[in-house]
């Protein structure tokens, strides 16, 4: 299994343009870009996309994924068929422009439970799971070679805990081998940042716990550091290593102790940051700094990319 170093878009979003970020990848060798969305991404014309993949191939950066920004595909869990329609077209539309961009996946995490109506929680990832079957179908007639889902540190954002991962994994994994010439697979998007903490802040997964768990599923993953109660998140400078719990060493480990684990034969490691404040003249000046520094604390690690045997 080989494995490589990326970036995700998500911070330069209305503060700098892709090519800024594509021209910053090329100097400091980082060949793996995830597009994350924004609000426009739903209802631009085909011809940006093809402009944004030639743009990035001028910098010798490669699409390879897409994911969400925000939590704006949560539809199929409000309960609200207006909401669910939403969702649907939106996605449809994030499928069509991954497959324009020449992205091998594009995915979301799987939406919100209301925290009012978290009885609701059954029925809403019967909705999603019933779309996503639909939406398999349609990312395969793209070319996409699958649909991801990212696990989350809350109940009310499934799935959470090990046995909601397998059930919705199982389930949309079984549609695929009973469907495999008209379906994608669906696989994880992890974030090594990513634990379960109950609401007496008790540690019920850590995040390596869980990451570990997703391993057979995982066909990209976000790196970010946290704290101890996976609140806050943030990069990999020298002091933010110090007030953080990720240890790059064991995401390391892990990944070459379960090389033959992993569903893919090329996996891919995405920094992922909000970055400083944005929109201030004090603050939008640092990213470049930001992403620089947390790139070479991974690379220190793992060595911008290797081949795992």
């Amino acid at each position: 299994m080989e494995f490589s170093l990326g970036i995700k878009s998500d911070p330069i979003e209305y503060r700098y343009s892709h090519r800024w970020l594509f021209r910053l990848m090329d100097r400091i060798d980082v060949r793996y870009v995830q597009i994350g969305s924004f609000f426009e991404v739903y209802s631009m014309e085909d011809g940006f996309f093809f402009d944004l993949k030639d743009d990035a191939e001028k910098c010798g950066v490669r699409i390879k994924s897409c994911f969400t920004t925000h939590r704006e595909l949560g539809g199929f869990f409000s309960g609200n068929s207006y909401m669910e329609r939403a969702a649907r077209k939106n996605y449809e539309q994030y499928i069509h422009a991954a497959s324009l961009l020449g992205a091998d996946y594009i995915g979301s995490n799987p939406g919100t439970v209301p925290r009012d109506r978290m009885e609701t929680k059954g029925t809403g990832i019967a909705c999603y799971l019933k779309h996503m079957k639909e939406l398999m179908e349609l990312a395969k007639e793209k070319g996409l070679k699958g649909l991801t889902m990212e696990p989350m540190s809350s109940l009310a954002e499934p799935p959470t805990l090990p046995e909601e991962l397998d059930y919705m994994l199982g389930t949309l994994s079984g549609y695929h081998q009973d469907h495999p010439d008209t379906t994608v697979p669906v696989y994880v998007c992890g974030d090594i940042s990513h634990g379960y903490a109950d609401q007496k802040g008790r540690i019920i997964h850590t995040n390596m716990d869980l990451f570990e768990h997703q391993i057979p599923w995982t066909a990209e993953f976000h790196f970010k550091n946290t704290d101890r109660m996976f609140s806050s998140t943030f990069g990999f400078s020298e002091g933010e290593r110090q007030l953080g719990i990720v240890d790059l060493g064991t995401v390391r480990s892990l990944i070459e102790q379960n090389s033959r684990m992993f569903p893919v034969d090329h996996l891919v490691g995405y920094y992922e940051t909000g970055g400083p404040k944005m929109g201030r003249e004090y603050s939008d000046y640092l990213l470049e700094k930001e992403l620089t520094t947390s790139i070479q604390a991974l690379r220190a690690v793992f060595s911008g990319g290797y081949t795992l045997s």
